[in-house]
C-alpha cells in the first residue's frame, strides 16, 4: 500500500492532482483544504495518501496533514459516506471546526456541508463521537475539553446529551425551543419540558 508520495507536482486540476515520482505521474484526489495549500507546478510536494483498493480500481487520495487523512479515514467508516463526500467535508470545513461540530452535536451546523443531509449528519454524530477520541490525539484536532466555547444552544446540546438524550432528538429539541437571547439553561429547562410532554 502507498502511504506517502515525494515528488513533482506537474498537474493541478481540482480534485486531482498530477505529483511526478522518479518519472511515474500518479494521480492523486486532494480536498480543497490541501490544494490551497499546494505549491506551485514544478515544485516539489509531499503528500500523505490513503491508498483505496476497489473492484473497478484504485485511487490514490492525498493531504498535506495528518489530521486531514485521520478524519477521511474516520468518515469513511460512517455508514452512507463514500470518498467523494468526505472530499467534500474536507473542502468545506477545517479539520478541527468539524470536530467540535461533532462533538457538539450539531446536526444543522453539519447539514450545511455540501453532501451532508440531516439523517448522514445524524449518522455522523452518532458513529463518529467515540471516535474522535483518535481523531483528537492528533495535532490541530482539539479534544472535547480543549474545543472552543459553545453558544448556548451548543451547550445546551451537550448538557442534553450527557443527561442520555440521543444526539438526532437532541438537536430536534433545541431547534424546535431556542429562542435567539436564551441562555442555554433556559435552552435545557424549555427542551426538558418539550420532552416530558408538559
Amino acid at each position: 500500500m502507498i502511504g506517502r508520495l515525494r515528488g513533482t507536482l506537474i498537474g493541478k486540476q481540482p480534485p486531482s492532482l498530477l505529483v511526478d515520482v522518479g518519472g511515474i505521474g500518479y494521480d492523486v484526489e486532494a480536498p480543497m483544504s490541501t490544494i490551497y495549500d499546494l505549491p506551485g507546478l514544478g515544485k516539489e510536494v509531499v503528500l500523505l495518501i490513503h491508498h483505496a483498493v476497489k473492484e473497478d480500481g484504485i485511487t490514490l487520495y492525498g493531504f498535506l496533514h495528518e489530521t486531514e487523512r485521520a478524519l477521511f479515514r474516520n468518515l469513511l467508516k460512517v455508514s452512507g459516506i463514500g470518498a467523494k463526500i468526505a472530499l467534500s467535508v474536507l473542502s468545506g470545513v477545517s479539520t478541527d471546526h468539524f470536530a467540535r461540530l461533532v462533538q457538539a452535536g450539531d446536526v444543522v451546523a453539519l447539514t450545511k456541508i455540501p453532501g451532508i443531509g440531516k439523517k448522514t449528519a445524524e449518522r455522523i454524530v452518532v458513529e463518529l463521537r467515540d471516535r474522535l477520541d483518535g481523531v483528537a490525539g492528533v495535532p490541530g484536532v482539539p479534544s472535547q475539553r480543549a474545543s472552543a466555547p459553545l453558544d448556548a444552544a451548543g451547550e445546551a446540546t451537550v448538557a442534553l446529551q450527557q443527561l442520555g438524550y440521543k444526539p438526532a432528538e437532541v438537536s430536534r429539541l433545541v431547534q424546535k425551543v431556542a429562542a435567539e437571547g436564551d441562555t442555554a439553561e433556559a435552552i435545557i429547562r424549555k427542551a426538558l419540558r418539550a420532552a416530558l410532554g408538559s
